[in-house]
Parts: structure tokens; sequence; C-alpha cells
């Protein structure tokens, strides 16, 4: 089968269109024949070996790359009885979907309704299930909350936005130009800043009357790290998901304090994707949300599979306006 691999860490440039065997299900796993890869910042910081010290996300060389896909069962292991050749699944946090065909724990799939495309199932997976626990489990939002969201108009901040407006709350997005705060407000953020024209932390003290926000989802972590903290009301929360502009290597306690006695954590999406019951449970709430337009996905665009590399560049150049999709079955169009 062809697939995409990296035998060493680094750039773009490692990144190989290759021919290797198809793998086999094991007791309890399932074969799936993808037709979609979402392209995610999970699979870069895997490629540039930001990750090679993880245990949640290990990075094993040579390793096919890719987090999330979707598309049929082509095969059962022994043991599995929840799905059945032929059906439609979507899946994410297994390693290998840039290829066309990967071997999934069965208890990890998600059966995908007739009703939703695969391409748009696969964007409700990672990016989907990273927006869901963000706001309705590392902060449950209710009415009446405000929260300051950076990269408003991506993948993952356009979710961010429609769930937190779903929740209740405030919503303040930081975006970098004039087209992207439209794609924010058309999600339903109340104020968008364009962080490279503005202070975006003097403008959310503005914007709350000095007092802050009660919680910044920060994926953007270098550039914004420092001024994200002091954004925060008095014991408000921190959530830092990703690191777009780069990695954070350390923070100084002391800096919590002189903040506000805020909280901060950096939590990985395994941690909430725990059991089937925690995966299909977010799945059915995006899924349904969905269904009943109070949920709506962008995609960006699509590429095919032997243009990962390109893929990763519009990524890591922050040009997208939505979901960024592999096409690993040509049919799939």
């Amino acid at each position: 089968m062809k697939a995409i691999q990296i035998t060493h860490f680094g750039g773009t440039e490692q990144l190989k269109l290759v021919e290797i065997p198809r793998p086999e299900p094991g007791p309890g796993e399932v074969l799936v024949r993808l037709s979609w890869a979402g392209v995610n910042f999970i699979d870069v910081y895997m490629r540039n070996g930001s990750y090679v010290r993880s245990s949640t996300y290990q990075t094993p060389l040579p390793m096919t790359i890719g987090m999330e896909g979707s598309g049929s069962v082509a095969a059962l292991g022994s043991g599995v009885d929840d799905v059945g050749v032929g059906d439609r699944v979507a899946y994410c946090l297994v390693r290998g979907s840039y290829a066309e065909y990967a071997v999934v724990p069965a208890w990890k799939l998600v059966r995908v309704p007739e009703t939703i495309p695969l391409s748009v199932a696969t964007a409700l997976m990672l990016q989907g299930a990273t927006a869901h626990y963000l706001t309705h489990s590392a902060f449950p939002l209710t009415p009446g909350h405000v929260c300051l969201i950076h990269a408003g108009a991506g993948g993952v901040g356009q979710l961010l936005v429609r769930l937190a407006k779903l929740r209740g709350a405030l919503v303040i997005a930081t975006v970098s130009s004039p087209e992207k705060a439209a794609i924010a407000r058309s999600c339903g953020a109340d104020h968008c800043i364009l962080y490279v024209q503005t202070d975006f932390r003097m403008e959310v003290l503005r914007l709350t009357d000095g007092v802050g926000v009660d919680v910044v989802f920060d994926s953007v972590g270098k550039d914004t790290l420092h001024r994200s903290m002091r954004s925060l009301k008095r014991r408000g929360l921190c959530i830092l998901f990703g690191a777009s502009s780069g990695q954070i290597n350390a923070i100084d306690p002391l800096a919590l304090a002189e903040a506000g006695s805020i909280y901060f954590t950096r939590p990985h999406l395994a941690d909430y994707m725990v059991t089937a019951d925690e995966i299909r449970g977010r799945a059915v709430d995006l899924f349904t949300a969905y269904q009943d337009s109070r949920l709506s996905v962008t995609i960006d665009r699509e590429l095919p599979l032997g243009a990962a590399a390109a893929a990763h560049r519009v990524l890591e150049g922050r040009e997208t306006h939505g979901k960024l999709l592999l096409r690993v079955d040509e049919a799939a169009r």
C-alpha cells in the first residue's frame, strides 16, 4: 500500500511517499481502508521531533504520519463484534492515517452516520474532539463566562468559537488579518482582535473593563503565552494546547502568582479520550450538533496523499481557513 513515512525527524522534506506492506488486524483491531486523513499540528510535532520524549504520543522511526482518518472497515481481527466489514468509520489518536490502510483498535472507532460526509467526520474527530474537551471538560463553559481563543479562524479555532457560543460564553478571538476576522465573526465571535496590529492583552483588558477573561485557549504558544497569562482575571485558567509558533520549554511558577494567582495546564487530547464511552460520547455530541445545523465545519482544502509535504507547509505557514485534508481514496472526491 502507499503511505507517507519519515525515517528521520526534520522538515517537510522528510515526508516520503513509499510502498509498504498492508497491515493485518490483530485481536481487538480493525483494518480501515482510508478515504481521508486529517492534517493537524500534532503531525508536524511528530515529524519535526517535538514529541520525541513523549510517552503519550510515541514517535518510533521509521514512522507513518497521521493521527486522524476516516473510511470503511476492510477486515476484522478476532474478538471484534461492534463494527462490521463495510461500515463507515472515523477515528483519531492512532498513528498512521497518511496511508491507504490503517489498523485501529476497535474501541477507538466511531461509526459515521450516512447523513455525515466522511470528510466532515474526519474534521470532527481530532479537531472537533479537541474543541469539545476544551469547552466541555478542561474548562466547562457556561453562560456568563468570557473566553479568549487564539487563531480563531483556523480549523480548531473555528470549532472552538462555535462550541463556546453553543455553551453560552462570550468569545474574544485573535486573528492575523481582516479576512480571518470575518471568518471568526461568521462562527460567532463577539470580538476579534488583529494581533499583528494590536496588543491583544491590552485590548482584552479594555473589552473586559480591566477584569480579564475566565479562560484562554492558546494553541500558538511561544508568541502568545505570557500575554495570554496576563489576559486572565484573577484565578483564571490558561490552557496551552498547541505550539504553532514554537514550543514552551519552561514557565516560572512565580509568573502564575504575579498574573493573579492563575492556573495553567498543558493537556493532551489523549487524556480526555481514555475510554470508548468518552470517545463516542464526544463524537455523538459533535455529530448531532452537525446534523441539527447547530455546528458547521469548514473544509479549507483537500490535497492528494502524495502532497503531504505541501499540506504541512500550508499548515505551518498559517495559511488555512479551516480543515486541511489529504484525499487518500480518489473516489472520495
